[in-house]
């Protein structure tokens, strides 16, 4: 059983790009999957090719699991009316490793600090419902080394704790790959640990 610590919400794949309309101002919205920070820069210097005509590149990133990292920008608009309405949508879909971006191209008329909080709210949370949703398990890959005669007592051990088999090498000496629930870890090595001549190491 798995609990709640042990996964996480991201998107799996470049979300379709969305249009939101507001007295002749466009607002166009997408999210990116992130694996890296140094994936934020290369996204928008794309979009700004993309978009030659837009004023705004407005954006927020979330990165990490349990305590993470994020960054809200306005792109000057005035603060707080562009960066962090978009940030809250990441937080109110509760995603994470994620790049939130809206594009604004001018359309003549100011739509006042509450008219942008809107529309930069509404375009990103548009881009984030049209996104492929997945949930991840956070694993801890263990690496176990013992003689074939303790094979028996090794099966038996990971049979009762439910983990997965990443890679297997039987021969004199084995090796096993483990992939195991982060919450279960410290339980499952406890109990590899009261096997003799077991050499475990976390990857």
């Amino acid at each position: 059983m798995y609990s709640p610590s042990d996964s996480y919400k991201t998107i799996a794949q470049p979300s379709t790009v969305v249009l939101f309309k507001d007295r002749k101002s466009k607002f166009y919205g997408q999210a990116f999957p992130l694996e890296t920070l140094e994936e934020v820069k290369p996204i928008l210097e794309s979009l700004k090719k993309q978009y030659p005509s837009a004023n705004h590149f407005c954006y927020a990133w979330q990165m990490g699991i349990g305590n993470p990292h994020y960054r809200a920008n306005d792109d000057g608009e005035p603060k707080n009316s562009a960066g962090m309405p978009i940030y809250g949508q990441i937080q109110s879909f509760e995603v994470t490793n994620i790049l939130l971006v809206v594009v604004r191209v001018f359309g003549g008329a100011k739509l006042g600090v509450s008219g942008l909080i809107n529309a930069y709210r509404t375009a990103s949370q548009m881009a984030l419902e049209t996104a492929v949703i997945e949930e991840r398990l956070i694993q801890t890959i263990l690496e176990l080394q013992f003689q074939y005669d303790r094979m028996n007592e090794v099966m038996r051990t990971l049979k009762r704790c439910k983990v997965q088999i990443i890679s297997q090498k039987m021969e004199i000496q084995c090796l096993l790959k483990i992939a195991v629930p982060k919450s279960e870890t410290e339980k499952v090595r406890q109990g590899l640990e009261k096997i003799r001549h077991l050499n475990i190491a976390i990857l």
